[in-house]
């Protein structure tokens, strides 16, 4: 593959298998058999529909004002790529590469949502919805990334969050989820120091718009996803192949656009409920006993770890910065992690006089989005081992294995570490679904994965650990990055050829979920 610059020039990806972010989670059970972590291939006991002990009694219920809701992002849904003065955005600029994505697919369409969000509202309060987590388009608000502002771009989510809460459905908005500017990038993008008062100053303007009517925030959506696959691995969008140093420098410019977006909400709204929504793959222990729960939570934050984990697959170097701590800590504790900064060394970033302060401006809430994650046993010397999944262990459509206990013990760790509250702000599963000669979508495995986490998630609560919401992946079926429209994870199925909605089997399921607040889940 050749390396791009900032330019925004199209040069082409060549010998690059197609991946998006999910893809590039899924290689991880395989990188397992290649390094120096510790592996176990003991058999384990396949799922049981029995209850096991400690789990819930039937009937059991979430806590009062649980937050039920679902995600999406802008372009992953709107479409309408240059409607109204909207500008280029990277991912705009990325699909045109070649082999870049699947097939060739853009967004250019999507689910053409920025005209049909009506009825898609519509739909989400037939689901019974009580929040709907969506993301901005910086790129509609500020066409150049600063200065003039496009009225056009406000005036569609003036419009969608007034439908949003006519429907009584609570708006929580994600500032950033992916698409930045195209001109910014060719300006240098997250490398630039610059970046974070790009970044502040849009957040300024979406909060002096929307701030009366919208609560809940969050910065950023997995930094440390689009800055690995997009700066250090060429697999999203820019499309850069940077060394390690750059990388973490653009990653911490990224953390002080965080530090700075908060600034700017405190300053430009009342009462806002801020936080962040990392990805954040869990190591989960084996067993409840302390030694495993140790070396599980020891891994859950460890940095090299993770690294050797996303390494084998998809050809990054082991010093990458795909972990939790790392983009976690700065913002909760204010400070990076040690083991990070001794692996890195050198190549650590340049901090400038009170980035960690701003970096820690305190938010509410913590949000992580959690898909899988890694059974780890104490190898009994004080050190964690990966318990390799077994031939017959589920896997979704995008080869993740189907791991409900990520969703009980990943909160746990992180109320533990950082003494937040939690929000789930995405978990769902990836299937291929298709409309049936019924005319329905029947997809039981949705019922059956999403049931399974749940059911953990609630036993989270039950240890103590507030979580306040539970975000599905995805409201419908959506534009999947470098999947294209390979992988459905929505509860409506989206035809993308005649943009017709049809619910899915799911999403009754779900309604009853929500109307019952999981006492259903059994």
């Amino acid at each position: 593959m050749n390396k791009t610059d900032a330019s925004g020039a199209e040069t082409p990806i060549t010998n690059q298998p197609n991946a998006s972010r999910r893809a590039f989670l899924a290689t991880t059970t395989a990188a397992l058999a290649a390094g120096s972590v510790t592996v176990s291939g003991a058999p384990q006991k396949p799922a049981s529909a029995k209850r096991r002990p400690g789990a819930s009694p039937s009937g059991q219920t979430f806590p009062a004002g649980f937050q039920w809701g679902a995600a999406t992002a802008a372009y992953q849904i709107e479409g309408a790529i240059d409607a109204d003065g909207k500008s280029q955005s990277i991912w705009d600029m990325f699909v045109r590469k070649p082999n870049a994505i699947w097939r060739g697919h853009t967004g250019e369409m999507a689910c053409d949502h920025y005209r049909r969000y009506r009825e898609d509202v519509a739909l989400m309060k037939q689901i019974g919805l009580k929040a709907y987590r969506f993301s901005l388009a910086w790129t509609r608000i500020l066409p150049e990334g600063t200065g003039t502002v496009n009225a056009k771009g406000l005036d569609f989510y003036d419009r969608l969050v007034d439908e949003l809460l006519a429907a009584g459905i609570t708006p929580f908005c994600t500032l950033y989820h992916w698409d930045l500017p195209l001109a910014l990038h060719q300006r240098g993008g997250w490398t630039k120091r610059e970046s974070a008062d790009w970044f502040a100053e849009y957040t300024t303007v979406a909060a002096r718009r929307l701030g009366d009517r919208i609560t809940y925030w969050m910065t950023l959506n997995e930094p440390q996803v689009f800055i690995t696959l997009g700066y250090q691995a060429g697999r999203h969008a820019p499309g850069l192949l940077l060394p390690i140093k750059d990388v973490l420098q653009a990653g911490h410019h990224a953390l002080l656009a965080h530090g700075k977006g908060v600034q700017a909400l405190r300053a430009n709204t009342r009462n806002a409920q801020i936080g962040f929504a990392p990805a954040t793959p869990i190591a989960y222990p084996a067993t409840e006993q302390p030694d495993d729960v140790a070396a599980a939570r020891a891994f859950n934050f460890g940095i090299q770890g993770y690294g050797f984990l996303f390494n084998a697959s998809v050809g990054l170097p082991l010093k990458n910065p795909f972990n939790n701590a790392w983009w976690m800590d700065p913002v909760f504790l204010g400070e990076y992690p040690a083991e990070g900064l001794a692996l890195y060394k050198n190549d650590a970033p340049t901090i400038e006089a009170d980035d960690l302060k701003v970096i820690s401006t305190p938010v509410d809430f913590c949000g992580v989005n959690i898909y899988f994650g890694f059974k780890i046993q104490s190898d009994g010397r004080g050190g964690p081992k990966v318990v390799l999944p077994t031939p017959a262990a589920p896997l979704t459509a995008f080869d993740w294995p189907v791991t409900p206990e990520a969703l009980r013990w990943g909160p746990k760790f992180f109320h533990e570490r950082y003494k937040q509250p939690i929000y789930i702000t995405e978990n769902g599963l990836a299937l291929r679904d298709w409309v049936a000669l019924d005319g329905k979508v029947h997809d039981p495995q949705r019922i059956d994965f999403t049931t399974r986490y749940l059911r953990e998630l609630r036993r989270a609560v039950e240890d103590g650990v507030p979580v306040r919401g539970y975000f599905h992946w995805s409201i419908m079926d959506n534009f999947e990055w470098a999947e294209g429209y390979k992988q459905r994870f929505g509860l409506v199925y989206v035809d993308y050829d005649t943009q017709v909605r049809t619910p899915k089997a799911s999403a009754a399921w779900y309604a009853r979920v929500i109307a019952t607040n999981g006492a259903v889940l059994g």
